[in-house]
């Protein structure tokens, strides 16, 4: 099993390509340090509303919980939050667990809580849905 954890952006009008270059290296580089990450994909979203996307795949919510509270992770999002306009995250797994979706919340609503200034980066952002909404639940 695994789970397949998407992120989907629109970067701020404004924001100079060589800014988004550096922001989408910084994320490679983030999942390439992070050991629970197995494979990773980050580029420009098409056929959708958005600008780019990336897709991280993790064995399982230990996993999911070292992804996204990694400093590297961390690092990315103090850096790269403030650049993006619009955000959305999604998680598709074949874990059958009918609580999977309340646990990855619950990994998102306990990073918060341990990174307020990250939480307060993505209250900032004009749009932001998902998997890791503030506030929100698993979609």
């Amino acid at each position: 099993m695994a789970i397949y954890h998407g992120i989907r952006f629109s970067v701020r009008p404004g924001v100079t390509g060589e800014a988004v270059a550096a922001g989408l290296a910084a994320m490679r580089d983030a999942a390439r340090a992070t050991p629970a990450v197995t494979s990773f994909v980050v580029g420009r979203d098409f056929g959708g509303d958005y600008d780019y996307g990336a897709v991280s795949v993790v064995a399982d919510l230990v996993g999911y919980a070292e992804m996204m509270n990694h400093p590297a992770h961390l690092e990315v999002d103090r850096a790269g939050l403030p650049l993006i306009e619009r955000f959305a995250s999604f998680d598709v797994s074949d874990d059958p667990d009918p609580e999977l979706g309340a646990r990855i919340a619950e990994i998102h609503r306990s990073r918060y809580a341990a990174n307020p200034d990250v939480a307060d980066l993505v209250s900032d952002l004009d749009d932001h849905r998902g998997s890791g909404a503030p506030g929100g639940s698993a979609s």
